[in-house]
């Protein structure tokens, strides 16, 4: 390769617009401060398992969760036995408690050393194409490093950027509801992804009765969305109630107000053009790196592409942290675009026409069915429970733990997960209880859905499996949370006896 080698891009990510509320303060993912538990769970009495069934009865039959549907099993976990069922066959919907499924067939189909790669090529016509395989860790930290990669090849100046377009049922799964997919935990998937697909807006008050101040975390972002900006500052100690909206023709609207005391507040959201997002991000790292940006944007036929890269040489790749470290994200911060991004990868190595998502959800099947896992257990809509087309039962779910506590992966599963008290979604919970630092479970917030899935290392006990997952409930997320939180100190209190 030439020093004067021109560079051409096949960015395979989609662009799209779409348009829905999203509340200044919404957070989905359940990562909550936990109130006080009562102070008879934080030293209760050893529970006998004969008295299991009457403890748990007595929580979950509360006047208060009359309307509540509660989904329960706790099982040993060296032998499934069952110390506790209710509906444990009933379908549910498992929020993010779908990741332990989505998780446990990655670590089965892909191996815990399998990585994420972006590569740029060399072609016989002399220029080189970037192909992107769905790394979400991909920040423009790594993106510098390629592109520093690069100009040691001796590629001086860039000349053709082609952008080619995933599948448009692909980049978002269409069950997620329209106010989840305009914040940063609905961003879109690609075969791009650099810095999760989401971009943070801070609101700041100016003098009363002008506008709040727009102040985009990434300059870039600055130039890609179009704002029609109606918010206000208002008199000092009033009211803040700030409005971040995207109407339909993808126009960012902001309403409400801040006080002129007020601390700033901040939105975080998906991008609108994943593509677009990358290209410029990409062109601004290039330029830094000294090659020179010449390029007008082309189209390319992907078969053609595919073709051209057959036997194209590797010029310069950025590899992903392993699965292994991979998980911990997207289990101990219930991260939804990770959990996508593996799902898409999982597709990627089945041969159907459907699209990666669909594909994935096929190899997940394969996956848990190879575990034990029973196939009518669970109904699939997505990577990471965001969709509420998603069922599961109970004992899908503990089924899944029991198979993966058996595999060679059982140790890396298991430290993916949050522990009690001291990390991830559970670090603020249970502290100061019998279940802190001896429960590893999976979190799942959603709206009307609420679960806890893992293990539990009982110390006058033998090692247990649970399952719990609530739906259909008109009472507060903090009051449900509360309510499995007992039941889980519960479990932590076992004994023999």
């Amino acid at each position: 390769m030439t020093k004067q080698t021109s560079l051409v891009l096949i960015l395979l990510n989609a662009q799209f617009s779409i348009s829905q509320p999203v509340a200044a303060k919404r957070n989905i993912q359940g990562i909550y401060a936990q109130s006080a538990l009562p102070d008879l769970l934080k030293s209760p009495n050893s529970v006998c398992p004969a008295q299991l069934g009457t403890a748990i009865d007595r929580i979950i039959d509360r006047p208060q969760f009359s309307r509540s549907r509660w989904g329960i099993v706790v099982q040993k976990l060296n032998n499934a036995q069952n110390l506790y069922s209710r509906d444990a066959d009933k379908y549910f919907i498992p929020a993010s408690n779908l990741k332990l499924l989505t998780t446990a067939a990655a670590l089965q189909k892909l191996g815990a050393n399998f990585r994420f790669r972006t590569s740029i090529y060399g072609t016989d016509d002399g220029l080189l194409r970037l192909v992107g395989r769905g790394d979400p860790s991909l920040t423009d930290v790594q993106l510098t490093a390629l592109a520093r990669q690069l100009k040691l090849t001796g590629v001086r100046q860039l000349i053709y950027l082609g952008v080619e377009g995933d599948r448009a049922d692909d980049i978002i799964s269409p069950d997620w509801e329209w106010g989840d997919i305009q914040a940063d935990y609905g961003a879109p998937i690609g075969s791009l992804i650099l810095n999760q697909n989401a971009v943070t807006l801070q609101l700041l008050p100016q003098q009363v009765n002008q506008p709040l101040r727009l102040v985009w975390q990434d300059p870039i972002a600055a130039r890609m969305w179009q704002v029609d900006n109606q918010s206000v500052t208002a008199k000092p100690k009033s009211p803040a109630e700030v409005v971040v909206n995207r109407d339909l023709s993808g126009i960012l609207q902001i309403s409400g107000q801040l006080s002129a005391d007020s601390p700033p507040e901040s939105v975080a959201l998906a991008v609108v053009n994943p593509a677009e997002n990358f290209v410029q991000h990409l062109r601004r790292v290039l330029l830094v790196a000294g090659i020179a940006d010449n390029s007008d944007r082309v189209r390319l036929n992907i078969i053609e592409v595919q073709k051209q890269l057959a036997k194209a040489p590797e010029l310069a790749a950025i590899n992903s942290s392993p699965l292994s470290q991979l998980l911990i994200e997207t289990n101990q911060n219930s991260n939804n675009l990770y959990a996508e991004a593996l799902l898409r990868a999982l597709g990627s190595r089945v041969n159907s026409s459907n699209s990666n998502s669909q594909k994935g959800i096929i190899a997940v099947k394969q996956a848990l069915t190879t575990l034990g896992v029973d196939a009518t257990g669970y109904v699939l809509a997505d990577g990471s429970g965001l969709s509420r087309h998603n069922l599961a039962t109970p004992k899908a779910i503990a089924q899944t733990l029991n198979a993966m506590a058996k595999s060679p992966q059982a140790a890396i599963y298991r430290a993916s997960l949050p522990i009690a008290g001291v990390s991830g979604t559970l670090k603020n919970r249970l502290q100061g209880t019998p279940a802190q630092g001896i429960v590893s479970a999976k979190t799942g917030t959603i709206s009307g859905a609420i679960g806890l899935s893992g293990y539990i290392e009982a110390p006058n006990y033998e090692p247990l499996v649970f399952s719990i997952i609530v739906n259909q409930s008109d009472r507060p997320t903090t009051v449900l949370r509360q309510a499995v939180d007992e039941i889980v100190v519960n479990l932590a209190s076992l004994r023999r006896c």
